[in-house]
């Protein structure tokens, strides 16, 4: 049953991944490594602390800031994990992910060609964080993309 729209109009101008990290600094240099992002500006406190970094990527914002214990913002290291994965496509999800590998990335799933069309790998980056790095091989029509994925057992 799809949600019903609300009561006041909304209308969606952007949407930014925005992660907790344990060290903005480090996590800066990886994502400026491995994925070519460049630092736009950040906000650090007197004590050091970095309240808030905004990267690009191509046009994309990936936005950062440190743990805030006092206000239950917290990274995937204090808290044992991630349940988010940031899905990325790129033109070679092979390169992205050796790079991120020698980088100090640890291998989550193995790159692969997947029955919905899409060469992809995950990976978890020095941060806790998940990310699915992929690219296009075939286009799959809805129905063929569901026939295969009953054929899996899925």
């Amino acid at each position: 049953m799809a949600a019903s729209p609300p009561d006041c109009e909304l209308t969606m101008r952007e949407m930014f991944p925005y992660l907790c990290v344990h060290d903005a600094n480090a996590a800066v240099a990886f994502y400026s490594r491995v994925f070519g992002m460049t630092e736009k500006f950040r906000l650090t406190e007197p004590g050091g602390r970095i309240g808030h970094v905004e990267l690009d990527f191509d046009g994309a914002t990936l936005m950062l800031c440190e743990e805030f214990a006092e206000y239950g913002i917290r990274s995937p290291r204090s808290i044992g994990g991630t349940a988010v994965t940031i899905h990325l496509h790129v033109d070679d999800a092979d390169a992205v992910v050796d790079e991120a590998l020698l980088a100090g990335a640890t291998l989550h799933m193995p790159l692969a060609d997947h029955f919905y069309g899409e060469r992809s790998g995950s990976f978890f980056d020095p941060f806790g964080h998940r990310w699915n790095i992929g690219h296009h091989i075939e286009e799959v029509p809805t129905d063929e993309m569901q026939r295969r994925y009953d054929a899996t057992g899925g």
